[in-house]
């Protein structure tokens, strides 16, 4: 039976962090509550990570948030942000402030969109939608803000 529970446990997780479908036995409207209460709450741990990519989409930040993390698991806060700032960037939709950021990221770090990101030790230059990021001796500069 314990069996059992933890199935339809992982069938309900799955529904409300990952966009999986109802399990039977659970009603619509209360699990899509609480579904978009998580992505809400998930939104505002990114949005502390990536402040500038929060604050250039201002008030439209949590729906582009939701939208895009809604069906996707967490990857914690840290990379999410991550993927949405490339996933905008290769849309075109980057916000400066988010493109600012992201080139900062970038020459600071590196990240493969599967692992952890690992601080870069060489120096490192980074450019994202107009912005230039230069990291020397763990230090990183924004040369050139994106253009606004």
């Amino acid at each position: 039976m314990s069996g059992d529970l933890a199935a339809r446990q992982a069938e309900l997780v799955a529904t409300l962090v990952a966009g999986g479908p109802l399990p039977p036995g659970f009603a619509a409207a209360p699990v899509e509550a609480a579904r978009r209460a998580l992505l809400r709450k998930r939104a505002g741990d990114v949005a502390r990570h990536w402040p500038l990519l929060a604050a250039g989409l201002g008030a439209d930040w949590p729906a582009v948030f939701v939208d895009w993390a809604a069906g996707r698991p967490t990857n914690g806060s840290l990379r999410d942000g991550w993927d949405l700032a490339r996933e905008l960037r290769d849309r075109g939709t980057l916000p400066p402030l988010g493109a600012d950021e992201l080139a900062g990221r970038e020459a600071a770090n590196r990240y493969d969109g599967r692992g952890t990101p690992r601080r870069r030790r060489l120096p490192a230059l980074a450019r994202t939608g107009g912005a230039v990021v230069v990291q020397f001796a763990g230090r990183v500069r924004l040369l050139r803000p994106a253009p606004r």
